[in-house]
């Protein structure tokens, strides 16, 4: 199937949600309890609005589009937020629906929000597939270590870096 990547608009918000919330499902039913996807699912009018002022700006808000037009991909990035960031570029987020994936096309959207800039993210550490996807891009973990918040049930997550060539 052909994907088309685009610049997200404030338009694009309840889309990005709907498929990002679609792809936590499909990426961590082994890590999340079934109340939180509830939670999630219910505040999906919050989650849209708030969403929305997220796409209104030029940073890289990149969506991986369909031929029927659905966002089935989504990546983000800007400043780092990080006051010890390592790089000054981070990886925000990047999701694709599992129907999606093992084509290219999380590294064509990974390309177009980061580029080959050095950059750092984030990323669960039990979430092995995405760990080894990261490596592949040149992330390397920096031994840093976090917890995610209570509404994420405390997570534990990883930094990773990619350094300037």
């Amino acid at each position: 199937m052909d994907y088309v990547l685009r610049q997200a608009t404030p338009d694009d918000a309840e889309a990005v949600v709907l498929m990002h919330t679609l792809a936590h499902e499909e990426c961590y039913p082994h890590l999340l309890s079934p109340a939180f996807f509830a939670a999630r699912r219910q505040a999906v009018p919050e989650r849209v609005a708030r969403r929305r002022n997220h796409l209104d700006v030029e940073d890289p808000r990149i969506l991986a589009v369909d031929a029927n037009n659905e966002v089935v991909g989504f990546a983000d990035a800007g400043p780092g937020r990080d006051e010890d960031g390592p790089v000054p570029l981070e990886l925000y987020s990047i999701y694709l629906l599992d129907r999606a994936q093992g084509m290219g096309l999380g590294t064509a959207l990974l390309g177009a929000a980061i580029g080959e800039s050095p950059a750092y993210l984030w990323v669960l550490e039990d979430n092995v597939r995405a760990q080894a996807f990261y490596r592949r891009l040149g992330f390397r973990p920096d031994g840093r270590r976090g917890v995610l918040p209570p509404e994420w049930e405390g997570l534990p997550e990883m930094r990773m870096v990619r350094a300037g060539q």
